[in-house]
């Protein structure tokens, strides 16, 4: 029986990535969360413009927000324009939020954004990761581990 493969979401298009989060964080565990957003903010997404890579998600009053992200103004929009670094709701089920909730009060673990994209039916997503963080010792043995791998596929490409 072949092994299932892993979930893995539907990225149509990546418009903030936090490349350094899976250095600094082990990460067990993603999902994926819609964002309550203004109309301004949405197009500045959909023109590409957002930032996570200084922001963090917590659980207040049984919601989970994601702070200090940067979505700038939009450039067409009046005066009704959105606050660029305001906290946004992020949707979840409530038994996802329950189960987030215990691993980060009981296991001291935290909630890392690693990217927003637009999914297949054009709604912004965020994929958020609960994860622990590392020391520089773990750093230095996850790339050691990474560059052994690297090493150990290309000495089995070339040996056939």
């Amino acid at each position: 029986m072949p092994r299932p493969k892993p979930a893995t979401f539907d990225k149509q298009k990546v418009v903030a990535e936090n490349r350094r989060a899976r250095f600094d964080y082990a990460v067990e565990d993603t999902y994926e969360a819609g964002i309550a957003l203004q109309g301004t903010e949405v197009k500045a997404l959909r023109a590409g413009e957002a930032s996570i890579a200084e922001s963090y998600a917590e659980v207040r009053d049984g919601q989970v927000w994601l702070v200090n992200s940067n979505i700038p103004e939009y450039s067409h929009g009046n005066r009704e324009n959105h606050e660029p670094k305001r906290p946004r709701k992020l949707l979840l089920h409530e038994r996802e939020i329950a189960k987030l909730t215990g691993a980060v009060e009981r296991k001291g673990m935290t909630l890392v954004p690693l990217s927003v994209y637009f999914n297949a039916k054009g709604r912004a997503k965020l994929e958020l990761a609960l994860a622990k963080g590392r020391q520089s010792q773990d750093k230095r043995e996850y790339i050691k581990d990474r560059d052994w791998k690297r090493d150990k596929a290309r000495l089995m490409r070339e040996k056939g």
